[in-house]
């Protein structure tokens, strides 16, 4: 992601902060202190954690060089301190104690690796300039989501003195990020119909019906065909390409800042472009956060495919358990098979795990059990791809728009039903949710009587909409499950529109206060890739074919 600056402006009728001046009296001073505080405690009482946020702006109130746009930049900037703090400790307990199996020590590293993520994050946010509110929310919300990750991978960690301490900082980061997200939504809330309208009217869709966000390079390349493109690297297992290892292709074109030309004139080229030749490869591929932009073209599905067994049930983090991990911006994929062959039995084994912002999967195949196909976080846009899975098989806590899909829940263990989605959304304020939208959701053939639900809530605020879909006889009228008792059932958003199918019935969905079955042609618009994931600013430069409306 580039870093960008937005111009933050607080609203006289927000709020006032009176700065003290050298020359100010000492009664003056008192005065202007209670004004700030009262100003702070209204200001507050709008955020999740009020106490936290009073504590965090108030060293802002009285310092003579402090501006009214300087409070959501202090929020910041205190919460990237308390990243930096945490990330020492999830260092020195990662390298502390005797080597534990790979599987048992991910939890501690998993820790380190987010929060490493996170601190970009945020200092992408402090250091945007002319950025837009989308980003602002988009990076915050998945600074936030990694410290809820990283709780749940403490779980996996033996010893439980460095996971409690360690745990100790991951929520104090959630209430002190949670509390930056919450300035900077109520910052923007101010904002005027004219500026909204100022700001979206340039979206377009180019010629070939792709959201701008995407370069031309992208474009091109999620359109061409594997004889078309001018690669940087190519992976044969039969010695035919550049290398046999896609991990071996990915650190070749990342570390040289690769860039294939076009001086004959013919093909497409682009930068960090792997193109992996048909067979099955037995790896687990990481594309760390400083790997942006990598492009991996397979021969399509069922061909050029990447298999790996990592689960919960060996002892895996779920994070960690995924047979493909992208977390660099930019990731596209298409023409591959990626599986996770734990099989149901093995618990949470993660197929594709995306975390990489304005990201992009096209004409895939992700196969799995339970948790095939994790969306973590930031922007990310999914079509033409099937889907296959058990229990929560499509989960996690991004802004995810998965359009055109063939989502097939498949045989589970006997004791088991299959749920669909389990959406992650932490904070009310956090700008995340999963959109199913014009796709297919299929039984398998051997699915049997087992019940299918659309979602159930992982976390508190989960919000998952499925429109205009096709749902098969498997679905349940009930449409969606419980996590437990009673939780989350007030304060989750599930929405259906324009669905068809014989599970397409509303008649006989549960009654949820958080239930919408019926969404409005206008709230349904809001989960549209052009609304959603404002994918007309960045997805035709992908070159993926996508609806921008409903």
């Amino acid at each position: 992601m580039q870093p960008q600056r937005i111009l933050i402006t607080w609203a006289c009728a927000i709020f006032t902060i009176v700065l003290v001046s050298k020359a100010t009296t000492a009664s003056d001073t008192n005065a202007t202190a209670a004004d700030a505080a009262t100003t702070i405690g209204d200001i507050c009482k709008t955020t999740v954690y009020p106490d936290v946020c009073e504590s965090v702006l108030a060293s802002a109130a009285g310092t003579p060089t402090a501006s009214n746009r300087d409070l959501f930049d202090v929020s910041v900037q205190f919460a990237m301190k308390r990243v930096e703090s945490a990330r020492a400790m999830a260092y020195n307990l990662s390298h502390a104690g005797p080597k534990l199996s790979s599987g048992r020590q991910s939890g501690m590293k998993d820790c380190l690796e987010l929060l490493d993520i996170s601190l970009n994050q945020l200092n992408d946010v402090r250091n945007t300039e002319n950025g837009n509110h989308e980003d602002i929310s988009t990076w915050l919300s998945a600074a936030l989501t990694n410290q809820a990750t990283c709780s749940e991978s403490l779980q996996t960690v033996q010893s439980s003195n460095s996971r409690d301490a360690m745990n100790v900082q991951v929520q104090s980061l959630v209430k002190y990020i949670s509390t930056a997200l919450a300035l900077h939504v109520r910052v923007n809330s101010a904002r005027t119909d004219t500026d909204e309208t100022s700001r979206t009217g340039n979206r377009r869709l180019l010629s070939d019906k792709l959201p701008s966000w995407l370069s031309a390079d992208d474009r091109r390349f999620l359109l061409a065909s594997p004889a078309d493109i001018k690669a940087d690297a190519v992976v044969a297992l039969d010695g035919t390409g550049t290398h046999k290892s896609i991990n071996e292709a990915i650190a070749f074109v990342t570390s040289r800042g690769l860039a294939a030309t076009d001086a004959d004139g013919g093909g497409t080229s682009s930068k960090n472009v792997i193109y992996v030749k048909s067979g099955t490869y037995k790896e687990i591929l990481r594309i760390t956060n400083k790997q942006t932009n990598v492009k991996l073209m397979g021969d399509g599905k069922g061909k050029s495919i990447i298999v790996g067994d990592r689960s919960a049930g060996d002892g895996y983090s779920t994070y960690d358990s995924a047979t493909v991990a992208a977390v660099g911006s930019g990731f596209l994929a298409k023409g591959l098979t990626i599986i996770n062959n734990a099989g149901p039995s093995k618990h949470q084994a993660v197929a594709l795990r995306v975390g990489s912002d304005k990201s992009a999967i096209y004409q895939c195949s992700l196969q799995g059990y339970q948790d095939t196909l994790y969306v973590h976080s930031n922007r990310q846009f999914y079509a033409e791809t099937d889907i296959y899975g058990t229990v929560d098989f499509i989960f996690g806590n991004a802004v995810a728009v998965i359009q055109n899909c063939y989502i097939q829940p498949r045989k589970p263990n006997s004791n088991q039903h299959n749920i669909v989605t389990a959406q992650g959304r932490t904070d009310p304020n956090q700008n995340t949710g999963i959109s199913i939208h014009k796709c297919r959701i299929i039984g398998a053939s051997d699915l049997g009587s087992t019940a299918v639900y659309l979602g159930r809530p992982w976390q508190k605020y989960s919000r998952t909409v499925v429109m205009m879909t096709y749902l098969d006889g498997s679905v349940r009228p009930e449409g969606w499950d419980k996590w437990s008792g009673n939780f989350a059932l007030s304060t989750l958003y599930y929405g259906e529109y324009g669905n068809t199918g014989p599970g397409s019935s509303i008649s006989g969905r549960v009654q949820w206060a958080g239930i919408h079955s019926s969404m409005s042609t206008s709230e349904a618009s809001k989960f549209t890739v052009g609304n959603f994931i404002f994918g007309d600013e960045w997805l035709p430069n992908l070159g993926v074919s996508f609806t921008s409306g409903l």
